[in-house]
């Protein structure tokens, strides 16, 4: 067979499998869009597969049944005013510090209490929920996958005629590179039209669509807060990132705010403050709190303290504080089974976890404030260049093994070993009071009094750093603003 054969055969096969079906009518825009790998009853069962683990990998669902109960109840009516009202929509709040909005396919929107805290009444909540709800009856998540099948199919037939065909070896991994963007994120089109058919929906709804732009505006000013807290920049530039500029989605939004117009159009803020009243901010003590530069977990009964000028992030799973010239502490445990597992502390930090270092010394044990421990060190090369590693392993019972992770340019090692000895050498038990006087921090909704200004109320915030600007974000008030007396305010108490 000649090489022209060859390609005519593999392309006509790849041709024949992509056209079978490979359009149909987008039930919210009316358009043609690319969805052949994935069908409606597929959107449903990937979600359904797909929930529990999302449930597991952040937090769980929020225990407070009532805000879960007010959320759904926003999400349902805004879903029912859409163009796919029959299917089994989800709404979850999650358990998670973090703000964030996602959804799956099939109907699973979840939102995050961190995001309820930032919000500032409900119809932004609405304008959150809606912009979700768009990618769903969009089908985007089918679109990208079906993308992504038809880049992998592309690369097969590539890998089949090779250089046969005249096609270089490089355009195969190229394909391979698309197919993993198309599944990593929606791109900036998809993104806008979801905002497009959010602003749908709250309209439809009785919602003013100015609350999805004043929470895009929100978004910006609480990540840029949150990269003065890290001590860097703002804005990424990454080659990976297709989600538009916030600033661009904020004027879209306005756009699109100007062209729907609703008479008396709901806003709710009171309804919202009082729904939020009780929230849990920050840290739930179940997955492990915050507090300064310490670092408490009740449950597991262990603490620790990171160096001055490390600032903390906590997830379910790990604990990371970024620290200067990009060193990094990473805190967490061992998978219990393989715990369970290990004879060894000393084989199992050199062999085992850290394997894959270079220019790997030999493994210590140590003790630690009565635990058994060890340690090794080594070399990694990434993107950011070399770093020195320092790994440290403790074992708490059978089943647990807490692990630390000390990252370090190699010019900035020495200068930072003494500090980070000592949040190693911080690790310790926690008593069985110490576990029980630890409370969540909480919004609470007051009343602002007469005396009381912007800078008398930020002070009763329980933040080492930025109680001023965090008590501003949290309260949409820009600077020059005054409080009024009578006027409702989130406080963050402990």
């Amino acid at each position: 067979m000649s090489n022209l054969s060859k390609f005519l055969t593999a392309f006509g096969f790849a041709a024949a499998i992509m056209g079978l079906g490979a359009c149909s009518t987008n039930p919210a825009t009316g358009q043609q869009s690319f969805t052949a790998f994935m069908s409606k009853e597929k959107e449903a069962e990937i979600g359904a597969e797909e929930h529990p683990k999302i449930l597991k990998e952040l937090g769980g669902a929020y225990d407070a049944i009532e805000v879960g109960a007010y959320i759904a109840r926003i999400g349902s009516q805004l879903a029912a005013l859409s163009e796919l009202p029959n299917i089994q929509w989800r709404f979850t709040v999650l358990n998670d510090h973090r703000v964030n909005a996602f959804a799956l396919p099939g109907g699973y929107v979840y939102i995050t209490r961190g995001l309820l805290a930032l919000a500032e009444n409900e119809s932004e909540v609405a304008g959150v929920l809606a912009h979700e709800i768009g990618h769903v009856t969009a089908r985007h998540s089918a679109q990208r996958y079906s993308s992504a099948m038809a880049a992998n199919i592309g690369m097969t037939v590539l890998g089949v005629l090779g250089s046969a065909a005249g096609v270089p070896s490089g355009v195969g991994r190229m394909a391979n590179f698309g197919a993993q963007a198309a599944l990593q994120q929606y791109s900036q089109g998809q993104e806008l039209e979801a905002d497009m058919l959010g602003v749908r929906y709250m309209t439809r709804a009785g919602y003013s669509p100015d609350g999805m732009t004043s929470f895009f505006k929100k978004l910006r000013a609480h990540r840029d807060l949150e990269a003065r807290e890290q001590g860097r920049n703002s804005v990424s530039h990454n080659i990976m990132s297709t989600h538009p500029r916030t600033e661009d989605r904020i004027r879209q939004a306005i756009k699109l705010a100007k062209e729907r117009t609703v008479k008396n159009p709901k806003v709710r803020r009171a309804a919202y403050l009082k729904a939020i009243d009780g929230l849990i901010f920050g840290d739930d003590p179940s997955q492990g709190v915050r507090r300064g530069r310490s670092f408490m977990h009740p449950d597991l009964r262990i603490a620790f303290a990171v160096p001055p000028g490390f600032v903390m992030f906590n997830s379910p799973r790990k604990v990371v504080a970024f620290g200067p010239e990009k060193s990094r502490i990473i805190f967490d445990m061992a998978d219990p089974k393989e715990a369970k597992r290990v004879q060894s502390l000393t084989n199992y930090v050199g062999e085992a976890w850290g394997r894959h270092l270079n220019d790997l010394q030999r493994a210590e044990r140590l003790e630690i404030n009565g635990l058994q421990g060890a340690t090794v060190q080594g070399r990694v090369s990434g993107q950011d260049g070399l770093r020195d590693v320092r790994l440290v392993v403790m074992r708490g019972d059978r089943e647990k093994i807490f692990r630390f992770a000390f990252i370090t340019k190699p010019s900035e090692t020495r200068r930072l070993s003494i500090e980070l000895r000592r949040t190693t050498f911080s690790f310790r038990r926690l008593s069985a009071k110490e576990a029980a006087d630890i409370r969540p921090l909480r919004v609470r909704i007051t009343t602002a009094k007469r005396d009381d200004t912007v800078a008398s109320l930020a002070k009763r915030y329980p933040f080492e750093r930025f109680q001023k600007e965090w008590f501003q974000l949290l309260n949409n008030m820009r600077l020059g603003d005054k409080i009024r007396p009578g006027q409702k305010i989130k406080m963050v108490t402990d």
